[in-house]
């Protein structure tokens, strides 16, 4: 039984035997050990031949059996020997794996086989068994060896391979190998530049041709090979300049025609990856689009798409085709904003000084620059240095690494004295109460004010197509809104809204929202009795909701309209805006993705190319020609925007239900498209309409995850489900082929739009149809909000609004106060009441982000409401609050910016107090509280984020900022109070749309000017935050696979309250007072270091975004194909957090930013 393990260990030994003899050979060489070497070595191979222990024992730590062998392969000139050598190293990295091969190059092989290579060639004819094992052997290390490009081309062995190919084309059993080391070879772009001008390009041409059942592996292997010299820009040229992209079409052709079983499919995909490579440059797009290659492709692919097995030709030649797709400039006058706000003065410096300066028709030129294609390198100038950085993570420069910077600046930036006009809004401090009657108090309220004279002429409540085309909608003149000519239009301050016992609102009500038929559902009559010739009017229901929206009032909202200043002066109201919307009971799931729609999508619009015929490229919608009427022949759907927070610049019906859609960039801007607000009308029910919004910029988004666009039909709201819905299928998110001026790119070149594309079925005739990026939260419903939520008050409470400032546009930037009232007016109680510590809440610096509104309110109506909880927050703190710091962006339908055209939480460091009022206003509240001993406990900036689900923070600390650097900082620089976790901690276990692995607390230079960063470092407010809350939906917890809507914003507003209230437990009471001693932990699990996040976050100028990388994986492959386009915003990674060395805790993928 033992007999063959011993034969094994005796044959082990052996070899280690005749391994030690031929060493000591090797050490000291004769003319006569040559034939004693041939013997040794022929042995050897022998045995690694037979045994398997061999193998392993050679190679084994300590054995030295490489260094013998490959000594002896460098020593010996005598073929026999090197043939058996070459055996025993072909036998022991084919068996091996990577570890083998790793060993052999660390040892120098790669270098000995290449000089082999080159020594053997010198004496031709060259030995073709010497050769083949030569060159199988390079195949199986070259991959393994990061410098093998280098070595190959310093050691001259590239052109002794391409001599072998061009004199061997029919000698298979040669050709293979070397045509295998040749596609290793062209892996360095340096050597495919050399390669293509030593003839390989020819000769790959040779070899290649049409369909052929005979040696498809050899034929994969150049096609691979080819492809590999095509990644060179110079190769590329070369094969344009010589015709071979017209072959390659037909050679793709033939083998699509005559592999009809489809077992060739890896040779059609090599023939297109070819094809792809030369496309990678404007010349050879330009020559496909001349070889008829759109319509070659396209035929092809629409042939494979029932085939499942054959999507990655599909995909790949949707990506050829979606690259060679002619660029085009959007179908604008120019990409600027179409309304412009003039700016008291222009910053110098910045995008806005560029912007002004630019010339007429120079914003928006079609850049033609190669995105994807690489920069040329110069063979002249190559450093024989290369190093391959694959694999290696790259150090994000992004991250801060000054300590310096790090630490807080407890120095006051402006005089006190300057400061002292800001005791006006903090007069709690000062407050005696001496004239309240505690015994019979009443609630202590300043009422908001409003102007209606601030509002000039009718606003209209757009309902009904009949009076909603764009040629009804302006006069000559454009700025008075003219009426239908079967109805007279409706002022504002003559709309009285009346609600009936029965939930039936009054004729005055009917009339004012306008006719709407209503697929006989209703009786048709006129509201005066009278029946106006060719057309129907309807008595609409519409229910009482008062009980369902206690916050809304439309009466008082058309009120709050009147004192709303807008650049265009809006005349219209959007009717969900003033009916209000009722949250939904029913739960929305995630949209489940088809497989393959993004591809069906693509093919649609290459179609436009292929049949130009079919399209109709009709204007429908246009603000840049607003004097213009439209010709509209009924067929048409119709669109409107020009309301508070809409934007749609441009509507085009491409198809019969197809439309192209433009957003309107911010004021003062020429970038900057994602929120879009608008309605549509003259619709036909069971129709699938496809809408493309044409000019996004982000290279992700989270469409492509799941989320929905929000409708809200007039027809639903009137049957009584006044109410946005998430709806759309088919929805997804991917480049097109309209070219981005570099000017609107931050001088990149080569950039493109993406386009977001959703379709709708409608379900009533003649509805009326709004369309929004997320919940509409406008700044006139902020302000009936507030004013309702003042008549709320209790005598407990104390509330306080009064404006901040005003904004560029001569908008009021509310601020509230808010706490509990003292006791009494005695000492003790006073006393109490101002040493309560502040609480300092924002939201809506970006007008896009319209959940950090209804997150606000969430806070707001908790705030002041009557529960005991409630009331306990309030006798803990003073909260203010400035619900809206951007209420201009928000008015104007902005996605990011201010009038200014500048993005205001990059405005902290050094705000300007006329171009950012509410952030220099702000900043001096808060830097006057620290003057005078009260700086906040809690700072806290409500946000919005497009591309990552759930609920998380961003914080400040100097401890896992530096843990994420190769800063060396020592134990007292790291030291910090861990309290900053708390409130997450909180929340996490609190909030159910929350995620704490989410969360990430890492200052980055880029957000050095947030308001996060600012408050911590300058104001000195340890727990700094800014609150993301997705757009899309959650990924854990309770609402895990579920959209998020207006009620889980709002729970977790109120949440946080309860996370404050919480919060309070775990601070002792001298912190309470002065927040600069360490936190008492009350509960070990609260805080929880264990876990630091690994932060990469690169930023760019164009989109400097208070958003990490999008996180979830994108097939692109497989759908969008994208596989070699840069994320605009940094153009971003994917980043894994990496947990401290001393714990176990779970990895969690976070970014930081604000």
């Amino acid at each position: 039984m033992n007999k063959p393990k011993m034969a094994a260990e005796k044959s082990a030994s052996r070899v280690l035997m005749l391994l030690s003899q031929l060493e000591r050979l090797n050490e000291e060489p004769k003319v006569s050990d040559k034939d004693a070497i041939r013997q040794i070595t022929g042995k050897v191979l022998h045995l690694i031949q037979t045994q398997e222990k061999t193998r392993k024992e050679v190679v084994s730590k300590g054995s030295g059996g490489m260094e013998v062998i490959l000594s002896s392969l460098e020593n010996t000139r005598d073929l026999q020997t090197n043939l058996n050598v070459l055996g025993i190293l072909n036998e022991l990295l084919t068996v091996g794996g990577g570890r083998r091969t790793g060993v052999f190059v660390s040892k120098g092989g790669t270098a000995i086989l290449l000089q082999l290579l080159v020594s053997s060639s010198k004496d031709p004819p060259a030995n073709e068994e010497l050769m083949i094992l030569i060159h199988s052997l390079l195949f199986k290390v070259g991959p393994k060896d990061k410098k093998f490009g280098v070595k190959a081309r310093l050691n001259g062995a590239l052109n002794v391979t391409v001599n072998l190919v061009k004199h061997n084309l029919h000698n298979y059993k040669l050709l293979l190998p070397c045509l295998q080391v040749l596609r290793v070879y062209s892996s360095n772009l340096v050597n495919a530049v050399s390669l293509g001008r030593s003839g390989a390009l020819e000769i790959m041409f040779d070899i290649i041709g049409p369909f052929s059942k005979k040696s498809t592996t050899l034929l994969k292997v150049a096609l691979d090979t080819l492809a590999a010299l095509l990644k060179s820009g110079m190769n590329a040229r070369r094969a344009v300049d010589r015709g071979y992209l017209p072959t390659l079409l037909t050679i793709y052709q033939d083998w699509h025609r005559n592999d009809t079983r489809h077992r060739h499919v890896v040779i059609r995909k090599s023939i297109l990856g070819c094809i792809k490579n030369i496309t990678n440059i404007k010349l050879g797009r330009k020559a496909f689009i001349d070889a008829s290659g759109m319509r070659i492709l396209y035929n092809a692919s629409t042939e494979c798409l029932p085939v499942r097995t054959l999507d990655p030709l599909v995909n790949t030649s949707s990506l050829i085709m979606r690259k060679c797709f002619p660029k085009n400039r959007l179908p604008l006058p120019t990409i600027k904003s179409v309304f412009l706000h003039p700016l008291p003065h222009v910053p110098a410096g910045g995008p806005v000084a560029q912007l002004y300066n630019q010339p007429p028709g120079v914003d928006d030129v079609v850049d033609e620059s190669d995105e994807n294609e690489a920069t040329e390198v110069d063979t002249e100038n190559d450093t024989e240095n290369e190093e391959d950085e694959t694999g290696h993570k790259t150090q994000n420069d992004d991250i801060e690494t000054d300590i310096n910077k790090l630490r807080p600046r407890q120095i006051n930036m402006r005089p006190f004295d300057e400061l002292r006009v800001y005791e006006h809004f903090c007069r709690e401090f000062t407050e005696n109460f001496e004239d309240n009657d505690f015994e019979n108090p009443r609630s202590f309220i300043p009422l908001s004010s409003v102007n209606p004279e601030l509002h000039h002429g009718p606003i209209i409540i757009p309902t009904t197509p009949t009076s909603l085309g764009p040629q009804n909608r302006c006069s000559p003149q454009g700025d008075v809104l003219l009426p239908n000519s079967d109805r007279s239009s409706v002022e504002l301050d003559s709309i009285s809204i009346s609600k009936s016992p029965d939930g039936k609102s009054d004729c005055d009500l009917v009339y004012s929202l306008g006719r709407l038929v209503l697929d006989g559902s209703v009786n048709g009559g006129s509201v005066d009795g009278s029946q106006e010739d060719g057309g129907e009017q309807a008595d609409l229901e519409v229910p009482d909701t008062a009980a369902l929206l206690p916050l809304h009032d439309p009466d008082l909202y058309l009120e709050m309209v009147k004192s709303t200043r807008s650049v265009p002066a809006y005349t219209e109201v959007a009717y969900p805006d003033y009916f209000g919307h009722v949250a939904l009971n029913l739960r929305e799931p995630i949209l489940e993705r088809a497989y393959g729609v993004q591809r069906i999508k693509i093919f649609q619009d290459i179609e436009r190319l292929i049949h130009p015929s079919d399209i109709i490229d009709k204007v429908v919608y246009d603000l840049d020609n607003q004097s213009c009427p439209v010709i509209d022949n009924g067929e048409s759907l119709k669109f409107n925007s020009k309301f508070e927070s809409g934007n749609l610049r441009k509507a085009m019906q491409v198809r019969k239900f197809e439309y192209d859609l433009i957003l309107n960039s911010d004021i003062n801007s020429n970038h900057y498209h994602q929120w879009f607000y608008f309605e549509v009308g003259n619709m036909r029910p069971g129709v699938r309409y496809r809408f493309n919004i044409i000019n996004c910029e982000k290279s992700n988004s989270q469409f492509n995850y799941g989320m929905q666009v929000l409708m809200y039909s007039v027809q639903d709201a009137i049957n009584g489900r006044p109410q946005w819905v998430r709806t759309g299928s088919d929805i997804c998110y991917y480049k097109n082929h309209f070219s981005r001026s570099s000017i609107a790119a931050g001088g990149q070149k080569g950039k493109s739009y993406f386009t977001m594309t959703f379709t709708v079925t409608f379900q009533h005739k003649d509805d009326v149809c709004y369309f929004a990026y997320h919940y509409p939260y406008t700044y006139s419903m902020l302000k009936m909000h507030l004013q309702k939520l003042s008549a709320l008050s209790t005598a407990q409470i104390y509330y306080r609004q009064e404006d901040l400032c005003e904004t560029l546009g001569g908008n009021s930037c509310p601020l509230l106060t808010i706490t509990a009232m003292p006791e009494s007016s005695s000492n003790d109680h006073i006393s109490q009441f101002r040493s309560r510590p502040v609480v300092f809440l924002s939201a809506r610096v970006h007008p896009g982000e319209t959940n950090s509104s209804w997150v606000m309110k969430g806070t707001l109506e908790f705030l002041m409401s009557c529960s005991p909880q409630a009331q306990s927050l309030r006798e803990s703190y003073i909260f203010k609050v400035i619900p809206m710091l951007n209420p201009d962006g928000v008015i104007n339908g902005n996605h990011r910016c201010s009038l200014s055209g500048e993005d205001l939480n990059r405005q902290w460091q050094n705000p300007n107090t006329e171009l950012h009022p509410t952030i220099y206003h702000s900043k001096s509240l808060l830097q006057y509280l620290r003057a005078t001993g009260r700086t906040p406990l809690v700072f806290c900036d409500y946000h919005g984020h497009s591309r990552k689900k759930n609920v998380f923070m961003y914080g400040c600390s100097i401890k896992e900022t530096v843990w994420q650097t190769n800063v060396n900082a020592s134990t007292v620089d790291l030291h910090e109070d861990l309290g900053y976790r708390t409130l997450p901690k909180l929340l996490s276990q609190m909030a159910p749309a929350f995620s704490l692995s989410s969360c990430s607390f890492v200052v980055e230079r880029s957000k050095e000017a947030t308001a996060r960063v600012v408050v911590w470092r300058e104001i000195g407010v340890q727990r700094s935050y800014t609150m993301e809350s997705t757009l899309c939906g959650c990924d854990q917890g309770k609402y895990k696979g579920l959209q998020i809507g207006t009620n889980e914003l709002e729970e977790m507003g109120a949440q946080f309250c309860l996370a404050l209230l919480r919060l309070r437990r775990f601070t002792s009471p001298l912190e309470l007072h002065n927040h600069n001693s360490h936190l008492l932990d009350m509960e070990n699990d609260l805080i929880d270091t264990r876990s630091i996040p690994n932060i990469t976050s690169n930023t760019t100028y164009v989109l400097d975004e208070d958003e990490p990388a999008f996180l979830e994986e994108v097939d692109y492959s497989a759908e969008s194909n994208d596989e070699n386009d840069p994320d605009p915003e940094g153009y971003l990674q994917d980043n894994h957090a990496l947990p401290d060395p001393n714990s176990d805790s779970e990895i969690s993928h976070q970014d930081s930013l604000n």
